[in-house]
């Protein structure tokens, strides 16, 4: 049964944000930062979980406190634009399509898949994919919140303009 959920919001009052939970913690090989609203990213987080019998990943929403401080090399915008993972070691940071082909290595028989990257033109068709999802995954089932939710956000991360 799904039950329809209305959210207002009073001028000048925030939306609460719903953040979802952190799997596992620092120190492990790779951090993965994902759109803790997104129910489709939820959903593939869960089946990361599952897929992380070694426990090589840190797996934290891209609200969660202290992520700018973190990894400051990462604009706020890009959090929202495609999932990231941080290669704890030494920083090493992929995006989208590549961000995927690297936690296919890093999994469990993950090589089963990720071979097929080394087909010619094989990454640049899932980097095109991957960016067209991502813009889209509002309105490939993540939910009603995310049908409303504003194209072009103000992350913080833009230069000041002064007239």
């Amino acid at each position: 049964m799904t039950v329809p959920v209305v959210r207002f919001t009073v001028a000048g009052e925030k939306a609460p944000v719903t953040v979802a939970p952190i799997v596992g913690g620092p120190g492990r090989r790779y951090t993965v930062v994902y759109d803790g609203t997104c129910n489709v990213c939820g959903k593939l987080v869960k089946l990361l979980m599952k897929w992380d019998r070694d426990r090589v990943l840190e797996i934290t929403p891209s609200q969660a406190p202290g992520l700018k401080a973190r990894f400051p090399w990462i604009p706020a915008r890009a959090y929202v634009e495609s999932v990231q993972v941080i290669r704890t070691a030494d920083g090493r940071t992929w995006q989208g399509a590549g961000a995927l082909e690297e936690l296919l290595d890093a999994l469990p028989k993950g090589w089963l898949l990720s071979w097929l990257f080394s087909i010619p033109f094989a990454r640049p068709l899932a980097e095109k994919f991957y960016r067209w999802f991502a813009r889209n995954r509002y309105n490939l089932g993540c939910g009603e919140h995310c049908q409303v939710r504003q194209l072009d956000l103000d992350y913080g991360d833009a230069p000041e303009i002064r007239p």
